[in-house]
């Protein structure tokens, strides 16, 4: 069975093309979220997918930066399906696969080169905040959390889990406020 996995990093972005890739790739069950592709935690979507391929499945996406933005996460993933026996395909980047020895090559090099370029671009935004600040410009995000609602919710014996989507938060961000 084709599985498929689409992720794009906003509310305001659409799925829609992804969507539409896999189901021409004769997907026949998709995993999809709005989430930041940083880091693999708190992708439960990712998870359901990882959860329900099974022996001889494929897990499919359109891009490889969809999946994983790390080599790291990448790499986790990949060795995760291989013990599931699942192999892996990617569809905008033709010869990224699990299948073939070339293909994992190829797959080793474009996560390294995504890690790259997302390393390059998180350097050239700490660059262009220290400018900022620098000029008076920069003041930092807006606060957005409310610590002091987070410890009531805390308060009448919430988990942080529940919190957490109470307020439309990660459960890190909870933790967080709770320390503060």
């Amino acid at each position: 069975m084709l599985v498929g996995y689409g992720r794009v990093s906003s509310e305001r972005q659409s799925l829609d093309i992804q969507h539409e890739a896999l189901a021409q790739a004769g997907c026949e069950k998709v995993f999809s979220e709005k989430m930041s592709g940083r880091s693999t935690n708190e992708r439960e979507q990712l998870a359901m997918a990882l959860d329900f391929v099974r022996d001889g499945d494929t897990l499919v996406c359109t891009r490889l930066d969809r999946l994983a933005r790390s080599v790291g996460d990448l790499h986790r993933i990949i060795e995760r399906l291989t013990e599931k026996k699942v192999a892996f395909r990617c569809l905008n980047q033709s010869g990224v696969d699990t299948d073939t020895s070339t293909g994992r090559l190829m797959l080793s090099i474009l996560g390294a080169v995504a890690a790259f370029e997302n390393d390059i671009r998180r350097e050239r935004q700490l660059e262009g905040i220290e400018k900022a600040k620098a000029a008076g410009k920069y003041r930092g995000r807006p606060v957005s959390i409310d610590p002091a609602k987070v410890k009531a919710l805390k308060e009448t014996g919430m988990g942080a889990a529940e919190i957490a989507k109470a307020m439309n938060i990660g459960r890190a961000s909870v933790y967080r406020a709770l320390a503060a």
